[in-house]
Formats: structure tokens, C-alpha cells, sequence
């Protein structure tokens, strides 16, 4: 059995859930699907928990879950004895260290000592402040961090932030980042080496997924005559594939993984050199 942790609620949750979908792993949902703790799919040797995003880091290190969905912060935060398998590439976030805008700092090299500073990230908070050597009081706070300058439990924040609009609108300037953050596949230990066959299989599939992202399946027929020059503007991961038509002309099939970036640009130089019949597919997974 495999047991994979994700988020029981939170931003995190819904791409990872999308993410166990895209790869293969359905998860059987029910109408009280957010309430529930623990999750069947379609494969009878993966079962799903849910978990709140910053215990998943201590779940796994305790061999309680073999692989989790976490953001890296909590990981850096909870020192837990982990394995980081996979940068997910979703829930990007920065850990800030901001003060209220009537302290007046610019910098962190004007922050006073002994100042306040909430956070939910104590130790991210302590080896930030030792590193940079300013002496703050560190206020443990679990939620709503950006309220406690306003209300006098502190005079600066370490919080996470995806685009600093929330610490503007709370009266806060972000004098420092101290860290990037995304969603990370994460395991135990203990499981990459009891359960090393299954894991791979699963990161083989989550890899695909992360393979395909951004990319498209443009195939194409063309004339023998035109092959060559087609081929010339054609990228691919490791050579366009051809394949011969059976047609009363010669010509051939040919297919190639594309950026969705260059889309535009690659569709109309083939069709410029003679290629016909364009079609442009999704592609799920891609697997080296």
C-alpha cells in the first residue's frame, strides 16, 4: 500500500488534487469529499489522506503517509527528516519579512532591535534574524499575520505572499524576501527504499505530467519534395518522427512535441515550406 498525503484544505489542495488526476490516480470523491480524512482511487494499492498542508512534513517523516503534497516552506519550517522528490511548479509564493509603514524603515539594516515580529514560521523567522543579526521577539501566531501590526501584537511580519497585495492593503512594506516557496513532492525515507518500485511508477507518472506542461502534439503531412525544409524549422525532444503515407503521391506523416509558445510561429513556417493537413493535439504526459 502507498499512502499519499495532500492538503485537506487550502490553495495547495486543488492542483494537487488535479496533479493525482492528470497522472493517472483517481480519487473517489464523494458530496462531502472536503470533510472526509482519508480517500480510495482507482488503483487498490494507493490510498489518499488528507492533512493540513503544514503537518504533511512531520505525517511523512514519521512513516505514517510514503509520500505527501506540501509547500517547501513547511518542509524548511518543520525540519523534518523528508525527502524533496519533485518541484511541482504550482502554489509559487514568497516568505516575506515586512514592518507597518509607520516604523518608517527602508531596509532591514534600519530595523530596531527588539522589535516584534508575528509569524507562523518561528524558525524560519529565528535563523532569518540570526543571519542577518538583528534580536526581535518572535510572536507565534497560527493565521490572519498581516492584522497583527494594526492591532499592537507586533511591529513586523514574517508571513508567505504570493503577490504583496494583501501586506499594501494591511499597511505593511516587504523590507526583505528570505525565501521561494512552491508545492513539493515529498517522501519518506523509510518508503523510497521498502517502497522504492511503486514510488518510482508514481513519480514516473507526476513527471509526465510536468513534462507536458506548456507543450503540444503538432502532426502533419507533407510532400517528399518538401520533407527536408519542413524538417529544418521542426523542434522536437530528440528529432521530428516521420512515418510514410500510403498515398498515390509521395508523402509523409510527420509529428513533433512543440512549445504552446511557438505555436504560431512553428504552424506557419511549416505550412510556408509545404506542409498540409496541420493538426494540433493536447498532449497528457510526456515520458523520456
Amino acid at each position: 500500500m502507498i499512502r499519499i498525503a495532500i492538503p485537506s484544505k487550502g490553495r495547495l489542495r486543488e492542483p494537487a488534487l488535479k496533479l493525482l488526476e492528470a497522472a493517472g490516480i483517481k480519487i473517489a470523491i464523494t458530496s462531502d469529499s472536503e470533510r472526509i480524512l482519508m480517500s480510495s482511487t482507482n488503483y487498490p494499492y494507493i490510498q489518499v489522506i488528507y492533512i493540513r498542508t503544514e503537518d504533511i512534513p512531520n505525517v511523512i517523516s514519521e512513516d505514517a503517509a510514503d509520500l505527501g503534497i506540501t509547500g517547501h516552506d513547511y518542509v524548511v519550517e518543520s525540519k523534518a527528516d523528508v525527502v524533496e522528490l519533485l518541484d511541482l511548479r504550482f502554489g509559487k509564493a514568497r516568505i516575506v519579512f515586512a514592518v507597518h509603514n509607520s516604523l518608517g524603515f527602508s531596509s532591514v539594516h534600519e530595523v530596531s532591535n527588539g522589535i516584534r515580529v508575528a509569524t507562523k514560521y518561528v524558525n524560519i523567522a529565528k535563523e532569518y534574524f540570526r543571519h542577518i543579526g538583528k534580536k526581535v521577539k518572535i510572536v507565534r501566531v497560527s493565521g490572519s499575520t498581516e492584522i497583527m501590526p494594526l492591532i499592537g501584537v507586533a511591529e513586523g511580519v514574517v508571513d508567505v505572499t504570493s503577490t504583496g497585495t494583501t501586506l499594501k492593503v494591511h499597511g505593511m512594506k516587504v523590507l526583505d524576501t528570505i525565501m521561494y516557496t512552491s508545492a513539493r513532492l515529498i517522501a519518506s525515507r523509510k518508503a523510497l527504499v521498502t517502497k522504492k518500485n511503486l514510488i518510482d511508477s508514481i513519480i514516473t507518472s507526476i513527471k509526465g505530467v510536468l513534462n507536458a506542461e506548456g507543450k503540444k502534439l503538432l502532426m502533419m503531412n507533407v510532400h517528399e519534395s518538401n520533407l527536408k525544409e519542413v524538417l529544418k524549422v521542426l523542434p522536437a525532444m530528440a528529432g521530428p518522427t516521420i512515418a510514410k503515407v500510403e498515398s498515390e503521391e509521395p508523402m509523409w506523416e510527420v509529428y513533433s512535441v512543440v512549445s504552446e509558445n511557438e505555436l504560431l510561429k512553428i504552424i506557419s513556417e511549416v505550412k510556408a515550406k509545404g506542409a498540409r493537413d496541420i493538426l494540433v493535439l493536447s498532449i497528457e504526459r510526456v515520458i523520456p
